[in-house]
């Protein structure tokens, strides 16, 4: 069961983390190609749930490789990930909301193979 819960959550993390790339390019692209600059950074602090090298590794690149985000840093307890985000400055703590409940969540699942 384990492992079909790891399979399950592994292409639910592909597909995921595609739909991300292309609606975050739109986003970027949008406040590129428009005269008014929608965009607010910030860095923003993200608790992680994730603990081994692998888990921590997919959030932080998969964070990184999804336009207008870039993992920064991981504190020395690898207990939050500082972040930098083209829009969280409108809303932080949605901001780290949606992260935990989009990427870690899904890196959780297809790694551990628990249905969280």
């Amino acid at each position: 069961m384990k492992l079909l819960i790891q399979i399950y959550g592994t292409l639910n993390l592909a597909i995921y983390f595609l739909y991300e790339l292309f609606v975050s390019s739109l986003r970027v692209a949008w406040d590129v190609l428009t005269p008014e600059m929608k965009a607010r950074p910030t860095f923003i602090v993200m608790p992680l749930d994730a603990k081994s090298d692998v888990e921590l590794m997919l959030t932080a690149n998969i964070i990184s490789l999804t336009p207008g985000t870039l993992s920064i840093d991981l504190n020395g307890d690898r207990s939050e990930l500082l972040i930098h985000s083209m829009f969280g400055a409108e809303d932080p703590e949605g901001e780290i909301a949606a992260m935990k409940q989009g990427i870690e969540r899904r890196v959780l699942r297809a790694t551990r193979g628990v249905n969280l």
